[in-house]
């Protein structure tokens, strides 16, 4: 399936239906990829019942981390909308500060769950982190330190990931996003790239105030209620296998029966 790129933004244009990974351009300089680089990695959209969850990793030389502390990237969740926006734009000023996202489509977070087999959403968060330092190594940058944001049980996870990539260095900590400037970035791409989806996605006009996409958030269950289809679910951006998607279809959908 071709997927639509949007020129400006760099990121797949909404709806989604497969999962997508994007990397920014390296910089032009050979030299700057041989040095030793840092990563941050950080997601947006773990628990959210629509849109994607989005796993970045930022990436810079050793050399550009004084320019780094100086950008003001934080916890994207502590910042507005207008301030992560401008941080964005800032990989376009700084060369050498690269980026790449992986983007779980709804689809696939929900099939994935539900197979016969499942894949539960840590292990998928798990996968989308390995992917990502993988695909930094296999573009021949030589990552020396990876900061992440913590998945679960901080030591356990640490401990695998050193496991798999033995010569880079990882600190995994909760609120990583906020410790560390390169974990901050990471941040930012997650979440601006998420949001574009939640509400860039197409829709009718009546359900296009969808809110956060939290089950908690009021608008968000309004959202939910008002735009179920009795025999078909729901659109794309919905993932039919939280919960909160189960009680709504047993309450307002029709029982369907199947011949075998």
């Amino acid at each position: 399936m071709s997927i639509s790129i949007d020129p400006v933004n760099l990121v797949p244009v909404p709806p989604l239906r497969d999962s997508y990974v994007f990397h920014s351009p390296l910089p032009v300089a050979e030299q700057n990829l041989e040095e030793g680089w840092i990563m941050g990695i950080d997601e947006a959209g773990r628990g959210p019942v629509l849109g994607p969850m989005v796993y970045a990793a930022a990436y810079c030389p050793l050399s550009f981390k004084p320019t780094l502390e100086s950008i003001g990237f934080d916890d994207s969740k502590a910042l507005s909308a207008e301030t992560r926006q401008t941080l964005w734009e800032t990989f376009e000023v700084h060369s050498p500060l690269c980026y790449s996202s992986s983007t779980l489509s709804p689809q696939d977070i929900s099939s994935s769950m539900l197979r016969k087999v499942p894949i539960n959403l840590n292990r998928q968060a798990e996968d989308s982190t390995v992917g990502l330092i993988q695909a930094a190594l296999n573009r021949g940058i030589n990552v020396t330190e990876c900061y992440v944001d913590a998945l679960g049980p901080a030591p356990q996870w640490q401990a695998r990931l050193t496991a798999i990539f033995p010569t880079i260095k990882f600190t995994v900590c909760p609120k990583a996003d906020s410790l560390f400037k390169i974990v901050g970035a990471a941040s930012i791409v997650a979440k601006v790239t998420r949001d574009r989806y939640v509400h860039g996605w197409p829709g009718d006009e009546e359900e296009v105030i969808r809110g956060s996409g939290y089950p908690s958030d009021p608008k968000t269950q309004a959202y939910l209620k008002k735009s179920i289809d009795p025999v078909f679910g729901y659109k794309g951006i919905v993932r039919f296998s939280w919960a909160t998607i189960k009680v709504l279809l047993d309450k307002q959908g029709v029982e369907s029966k199947w011949s075998v």
